[in-house]
C-alpha cells in the first residue's frame, strides 16, 4: 500500500522520525525523448563506479607504503519491518534491501601528525524508499557542524548515499594529543545508556551502525601518567546554544577507573562522572549525570538526574552476561515522545526506569549467539533481540538479528512492531 499521499506517524522505535515531506526540489533535469534513459544510465554509472572503487582499493591495498592504512567492509542486508500504523492502514510490512560499504583511511603524515578519514556509502532499495514520504531526506541528513552528506542518486524505489563520519587530523607530542575535525569522543562506560557520553550519544537499537556516529569537534588530551589524563573538548553548532563543551578528569585508584565530567550541554550545565572496576570476578560499572537548564523551559523540569549501574561476568564456559539498571528522572510517557524525539545525553532512554540483560555465548570458534532484553516497567513494555553470527571464512560473516517490541495498549511501545534482518559481511 502506498503512503505517498498520507502523513505517516513515526513507528518502529523512531525509525520513521523523518522531517515533513515537502516534495522534491526543482532541479535542472535532462529533457527530450531520451531524457529518462540518459538519467537512469548516468545514475547507474555512479553506482557502478562506487563498486569499482571498492574492489580497486583491495588490489592496491598490499602495495601501499607503511605510512598508509586502509580497511573496511562490504555488507549486504535484507531487512523486514512489521509495524502497526494508524488507521486506515493498520498492520503493514515493509521490505528493504541495503548494501553498505565502509572505507577507513589512515595516513601517518609524520611522527606527530596522523590524518584519519572514514566514510560509509549505502544503497537502499525497496518499500521504504518507494512508500515513505521524506525517507530520502531522512537519510540525507548530517548532524555535524559541517554538512558533508551527499545523496548521490535517487530513483523511485532506490537511492545511493555517502557520508564521512570520521575526518580529522591528530597531533601527538610527548604527553599531549590534539584532534581536530569529525571524530568520535567516547566518554560513555555502560552498555546501553551513557549519560557521560555528551558528544556522541548513540541508539542501542541501531543494528547496522557498529562504528557509531562522530561529531565535529576539537579535543585536547593531556596524559599526566599511565592512568591519569585531562581532556577538554568542544563541539560547535550553528546555534551557539546547541553547542557542547566539557572537561573530563580520569584516573585510576585501587583497581578502579574513575572519571569526573563538567561542562555545557546544549544550554544546560552538566556535572557527573563514572567508574569501572570489579567486585571479585565480576565487572562493576556506573555513570551518573546531573543536567540543569540555564533558561526556564515551561512544561519541563529545570534539572534532570540520570544514573546507570551495570554488572558483567564471564563464566568458566565462556558465557558472558551483563545486567544494567538505569534511572532517568525526566523519562517516561508523560514527557518523552518515543516517536517524536531523538535520544540525547540529557534524556537517553524511552522510560524513567529500565532494566537490561544481555548474554552471549560462543557455541564454537565460528558460531556465536546472543540475546538482549530491556524491560520498561513504567511503560509496561519489553524489548527483545536475539541474534546469531557465523563465520564462513576468515573475513566473511553471516549475521541474523531480530528486534521485537511488546507493550501495553496505551504504551507507545505497543505499536512499535518488529524488525528482522540478515546480512553477509566481507571485512578487508
Amino acid at each position: 500500500m502506498s503512503l505517498n499521499n498520507t502523513p505517516l506517524q513515526p513507528s518502529l522505535a523512531g525509525r520513521f522520525d523523518f522531517p515533513p515531506f515537502k516534495g522534491k526540489a526543482q532541479t535542472p533535469t535532462l529533457k527530450g525523448p531520451n531524457a529518462d534513459f540518459l538519467r537512469r544510465t548516468l545514475k547507474s554509472i555512479w553506482v557502478l563506479s562506487i563498486m569499482i572503487i571498492v574492489f580497486g582499493v583491495q588490489v592496491c591495498h598490499a602495495q601501499l607504503s607503511d605510512r598508509f592504512e586502509i580497511s573496511g567492509y562490504l555488507q549486504g542486508m535484507p531487512v523486514r519491518m512489521a509495524v502497526d500504523l494508524p488507521e486506515p492502514f493498520g498492520e503493514e510490512t515493509f521490505w528493504e534491501y541495503r548494501i553498505q560499504n565502509r572505507l577507513n583511511f589512515r595516513w601517518y603524515a609524520s611522527q606527530e601528525i596522523t590524518v584519519n578519514a572514514q566514510m560509509r556509502t549505502r544503497f537502499f532499495a525497496g518499500d521504504l524508499v518507494k512508500d515513505i514520504p521524506g525517507y530520502a531526506d531522512a537519510i540525507d541528513r548530517d548532524e555535524g557542524w559541517f554538512n558533508l552528506s551527499w545523496l548521490i542518486a535517487e530513483e523511485e524505489s532506490w537511492l545511493l548515499h555517502y557520508i564521512p563520519d570520521r575526518l580529522n587530523m591528530e597531533w601527538n607530542r610527548n604527553d599531549w594529543r590534539v584532534t581536530l575535525g569529525r571524530q568520535r569522543i567516547n566518554w560513555g562506560i555502560n552498555t546501553v545508556s551513557n549519560p557521560n557520553d555528551l558528544f556522541n550519544i548513540y541508539s542501542f537499537y541501531d543494528f547496522d551502525y557498529p562504528e557509531r556516529p562522530g561529531s565535529d569537534a576539537v579535543r585536547i588530551q593531556k596524559f599526566l601518567d599511565w592512568s591519569t589524563r585531562v581532556e577538554l573538548a568542544y563541539s560547535p553548532a550553528s546555534d551557539i546554544k546547541e553547542s557542547v563543551g566539557a572537561i573530563m578528569f580520569a584516573t585510576n585508584s585501587r583497581g578502579y577507573d574513575f572519571q569526573v565530567i563538567g561542562g555545557y550541554y546544549q544550554n544546560r550545565l552538566a556535572l557527573g562522572g563514572g567508574w569501572a572496576g570489579s567486585i571479585k570476578q565480576s565487572g562493576f560499572k556506573g555513570e551518573v549525570m546531573l543536567f540543569s537548564s540555564l533558561d526556564e523551559d515551561p512544561g519541563n523540569e529545570k534539572t534532570n538526574l540520570l544514573m546507570g549501574i551495570s554488572i558483567d561476568h564471564i563464566f568458566d564456559n565462556s558465557l558472558y552476561m551483563v545486567v544494567e539498571g538505569f534511572y532517568n528522572h525526566a523519562g517516561g510517557r508523560d514527557n518523552f515522545l518515543l516517536f517524536g524525539s531523538t535520544l540525547s545525553a540529557d534524556n537517553p532512554s524511552f522510560s524513567r526506569y529500565q532494566l537490561m540483560a544481555q548474554t552471549s555465548y560462543p557455541f564454537s570458534p565460528i558460531w556465536n549467539g546472543s540475546f538482549a532484553a530491556i524491560w520498561y516497567p513504567d511503560e509496561e513494555a519489553l524489548f527483545m533481540s536475539p541474534s546469531f553470527s557465523y563465520s564462513i571464512h576468515q573475513n566473511i560473516d553471516i549475521n541474523l538479528l531480530t528486534q521485537i517490541f511488546i507493550g501495553s495498549s496505551d504504551s507507545a511501545f505497543g505499536s512499535a512492531g518488529s524488525v528482522a534482518m540478515a546480512s553477509v559481511k566481507w571485512n578487508f
